[in-house]
């Protein structure tokens, strides 16, 4: 695995020369821009702190951006990762969340050594687009504490929703406005302009300059670390075995999501590029990163297709794009934080309900529900609310159960035809040996799930009959299935009636041999076509 990141460092940096870099700069300084706010409201939303967010997305471009499997990725804090943490920090408090994030990251980096990139693949796309949806309705729903100044109570955001129900509901009425305006000044930005500078990282401005200005009274970011290490953070002392024990579900959760979003963002990205993904790279990356996140204080990191896709338009070359962006969000915690602890929370709320709004998957929605495509909507309904009301990665496994429920029930299908013999047919005269023999044609996979339809189509034949079975359109047989037919065969052989198998693929005649069909020179059984043992029987 080391020689093959080093080729593809030798390879990514071929060539590299003074205007490459100069497109890095440039990238790296527009993704910075985008991934300051973003950082700050995932801390926050996150149940967290401004700064954890901050110094997360410095971490994870530095040692993630380094050890990528594609030199696009952009990883840091993101909205899917916040929706884990609110019910994770409300019970273990950051000390849980530090060390969940360390166990995860072992797990994502086993999961890179023993090459499991490719998992992904096994996630249905409509599954993907429910989950996103999901997650997508957790952050919204986070932010109504900060975007209209109240307080609620609970560990998940369905429940601080219901709260409300009996703490009441008193909105602030300054901290809505500011929160509302970000939203409306977001939504009707130019699109032109977001070139020239992003529209939340400018609306963040506006609003914190007319709080610090007009000394509008709304709740801030407050206190915002100067040093990548602050006072909260991981210690080797805190790493306890009974607490880890605690938090393996939680842990595999972060793991499975990291992996995804990763992953997920990954395959877009290279399609934007051109350029493939090192799948297992990526996770050993991810892994090492977020092993080394909680001791700097941050939280769980991923790849984030937001601030990835902003650096491949931006001109990215080269993973110094990623590296830069890093380094600049460093600088601005350095400079920048007297005026960072006083941006209302509000308006980060703001920016998150726009970003939850725009993650969400409209194209392919549309598709599902404009197309009537069934199993596609009950995929990602399902996986939608099991996100909202289940954990993360149950509403993933529950999606991917519903997809093989749905399939299944489509390969289930099988058709049982029946045909009378007819020498005649063949061009042949009435034939005494043809006489009582019948063909049954089986369409579809045979197994369990429909291994009872044919034994009772096959119950309903005359008893005096012979039988040719056509299997040239039974891809693939199960041993339930195997067994039955075999339990035919004897029924029927004991009565003195033949029993013949045609036109099957090797593996179906595989699996009927080793249910115990043999045949032997006295009594063939087998035929590569019912033709073929039809002139066999009229000669």
């Amino acid at each position: 695995m080391f020689l093959k990141f080093t080729k593809l460092l030798s390879e990514e940096f071929s060539g590299y020369s003074r205007q490459k870099f100069f497109k890095d700069l440039m990238a790296g300084l527009t993704v910075a821009a985008v991934a300051l706010p973003l950082a700050l409201a995932f801390g926050v939303s996150s149940g967290a702190t401004a700064g954890a967010g901050l110094i997360t997305a410095i971490i994870a471009g530095l040692i993630i951006g380094t050890l990528s499997g594609g030199f696009y990725q952009i990883s840091g804090p993101t909205g899917a990762m916040s929706a884990i943490l609110i019910s994770l920090i409300a019970k273990y408090h950051m000390d849980g969340v530090f060390l969940a994030t360390l166990m995860a990251g072992i797990f994502l980096l086993i999961a890179g050594i023993f090459k499991l990139g490719t998992l992904t693949n096994m996630i249905p796309s409509s599954v993907i687009t429910g989950f996103t949806s999901g997650i997508a309705i957790i952050i919204a729903l986070g932010q109504v504490n900060n975007l209209f100044g109240v307080h609620s109570e609970g560990d998940s955001a369905l429940a601080k929703l219901w709260s409300y129900t009996k703490l009441g509901f008193h909105p602030d009425f300054p901290t809505l406005i500011i929160g509302i305006c970000v939203i409306l000044f977001i939504v009707f930005f130019p699109k032109k302009w977001n070139a020239i500078i992003p529209s939340s990282l400018l609306a963040i401005i506006l609003a914190t300059a007319a709080v610090m200005f007009f000394h509008i009274h709304v709740p801030e970011v407050g206190k915002i670390p100067t040093s990548l290490i602050p006072s909260e953070h991981l210690r080797v002392q805190n790493i306890k075995p009974g607490l880890m024990k605690e938090l393996i579900a939680p842990a595999l959760s972060i793991a499975v999501l990291g992996m995804i979003e990763s992953l997920l963002c990954g395959a877009s990205a290279s399609r934007m590029t051109g350029k493939n993904l090192d799948s297992n790279q990526e996770l050993v990356a991810q892994g090492v990163g977020n092993m080394l996140l909680p001791f700097f204080g941050g939280i769980p990191a991923t790849a984030a297709i937001a601030r990835t896709s902003v650096a491949i338009k931006s001109g990215a070359q080269t993973r110094i794009a990623g590296i830069i962006h890093a380094v600049t969000l460093m600088l601005s915690m350095f400079i920048l934080t007297p005026v960072m602890m006083h941006i209302p929370l509000s308006a980060l709320a703001g920016v998150l309900i726009v970003t939850a709004w725009r993650m969400n998957e409209w194209e392919s929605i549309h598709y599902l529900f404009s197309h009537r495509l069934t199993s596609g909507i009950v995929k990602f309904l399902v996986t939608m609310v099991a996100t909202v009301a289940l954990d993360l990665s149950m509403a993933i496994l529950l999606g991917v159960i519903v997809g093989l429920v749905f399939f299944i029930g489509k390969s289930a299908t099988i058709e049982v035809n029946t045909e009378s013999v007819d020498p005649t047919r063949m061009g042949k005269e009435a034939h005494p040996s043809a006489e009582n023999w019948t063909v049954v044609y089986l369409t579809g996979p045979l197994f369990f799930v429909n291994s009872e339809k044919v034994h009772s189509a096959l119950s309903n034949l005359p008893k005096e009959e012979s039988i040719i079975f056509s299997l040239r359109g039974v891809p693939n047989i199960d041993v339930t299935a195997a067994k039955m037919l075999l339990e035919f065969y004897e029924e029927h052989t004991t009565a003195n009636r033949q029993v013949i198998f045609a036109s099957m693929n090797l593996g179906v005649r595989k699996s009927l041999e080793k249910a115990g069909l043999k045949e032997t020179e006295q009594q063939p059984l087998f035929f590569d076509s019912v033709n073929l043992f039809l002139e066999k029987l009229f000669q």
